[in-house]
């Protein structure tokens, strides 16, 4: 059971806190690391499901070149009880960006239950954003409360996505990407998936679903080991994924 949760890349410490929460067996994530490492040793590939523990930066440098985008509202503006996470339907936005800025992934992330919606865009626009981001959100459009998003000019749409969706949207304070730390984080998450300086023109539809089904349906820490589809959709037990 541990290998095949570590083969939906599960980590060491969601596997074991949800068999200890959810199977009433003690194995400690120690345990599992230290099973990976012989499995490595023996020439067995579960260490390439571990995610890479380096640390992310995000260049804002070119926030300067972009301006200022029309009627945006500040993230000041916003409701306190988003920063709370105590209701679902606050959702932060951005972009991810493929080798020499053509293709773009859009990652849309719950604050309070981390469900990750991911598109991939043909190329990062305004226009190609605003629709995907409508897309991503319409079939869930009665859990869409408010969008917060960072200053770059592909959220230029910002005004009809929420008007489509009657949702709030607002924008962060440049340089300041703790304000959207539940979507820096999940970014991160992603790009075990599609890592930075890959080629997004070879990315599939189903690759995109599997990824996001990876990353909705494995237990987080801080969901009490629940996972992001349970949290959000109120599911009682966990759809492990092949």
């Amino acid at each position: 059971m541990v290998e095949g949760l570590l083969r939906q890349d599960w980590s060491p410490e969601q596997v074991s806190g949800w068999l200890s929460k959810e199977k009433q067996e003690r194995v400690s994530h120690e345990s599992i690391y230290q099973y990976i490492y012989a499995d490595k040793a023996g020439g067995g590939d579960l260490h390439q499901h571990l995610r890479c523990r380096k640390k992310r930066r995000k260049r804002y440098g070119a926030y300067d070149r972009r301006g200022q985008l029309p009627n945006r509202r500040s993230i000041e503006e916003r409701p306190k009880i988003v920063a709370e996470r105590k209701r679902i339907g606050d959702w932060e936005a951005d972009t991810i960006i493929g080798r020499n800025h053509r293709q773009a992934i859009l990652s849309l992330v719950e604050r309070k239950s981390k469900l990750t919606l991911l598109k991939k865009v043909e190329r990062n626009t305004a226009e190609a954003i605003g629709q995907a981001i409508s897309e991503l959100l319409r079939p869930v459009a009665e859990k869409v409360h408010t969008i917060t998003s960072d200053n770059g000019r592909e959220f230029a749409q910002h005004q009809a996505i929420a008007s489509k969706l009657e949702a709030a949207f607002y924008f962060a304070h440049p340089f300041a990407s703790w304000e959207r730390g539940t979507n820096e984080n999940t970014n991160g998450l992603v790009r075990q998936y599609f890592p930075k300086g890959s080629d997004f023109s070879k990315i599939t539809e189903a690759n995109i679903k599997r990824a996001t089904a990876r990353l909705n349906n494995r237990p987080r820490k801080g969901l009490n080991y629940r996972t992001p589809q349970q949290v959000f959709f109120k599911e009682q037990k966990i759809a492990l994924t092949t």
